[in-house]
């Protein structure tokens, strides 16, 4: 097939999914994301999702300590921001990638944590990457490694 071929097939593939709503791929789900407006690490992670195709919606606070204790972040997993996305936690550094693994499994948690900053991770990148875990989380305190990252 020739370059101009494949290119016509392509554009009418692209207006047929344009046209058809159920040919379309199911949107990404909005992620609210909490965070303080002078935290370039948190920044970057937005874009991180972004990139990734959540639609975030990005709210600068002052009081991260309040949206912790209002999302149930458990102290020992906290990070720098605070998300939401499908009823779920995402606490610091999560891959985008490991946030939609999760969001599939739809496991009875209340979220996921990257706790601390670990250097590597998206929006920490730089350094000499540090492997870390992606720890799921209940409200009764259970915890479980949900990803090992770097191992």
């Amino acid at each position: 097939m020739s370059i101009k071929r494949l290119a016509a097939v392509l554009v009418a593939l692209g207006t047929a999914a344009a046209l058809w709503p159920e040919a379309r791929t199911p949107e990404s789900p909005e992620i609210r994301v909490y965070k303080s407006p002078t935290c370039g690490c948190c920044s970057n992670w937005v874009e991180h999702m972004r990139e990734a195709g959540f639609r975030v919606v990005a709210e600068d606070v002052s009081d991260m300590r309040a949206v912790k204790r209002r999302e149930g972040v458990p102290l020992d997993l906290a990070s720098c921001h605070t998300a939401v996305v499908e009823g779920y936690v995402v606490e610091g550094h999560v891959p985008a990638r490991v946030v939609r693994s999760f969001l599939e499994a739809a496991p009875s948690v209340a979220g996921l944590a990257v706790p601390g900053m670990p250097v590597g991770s998206p929006g920490m990148e730089g350094g000499n990457p540090q492997p870390y875990d992606v720890v799921a989380f209940d409200g009764a305190g259970n915890r479980t490694v949900f990803e090992h990252i770097g191992r």
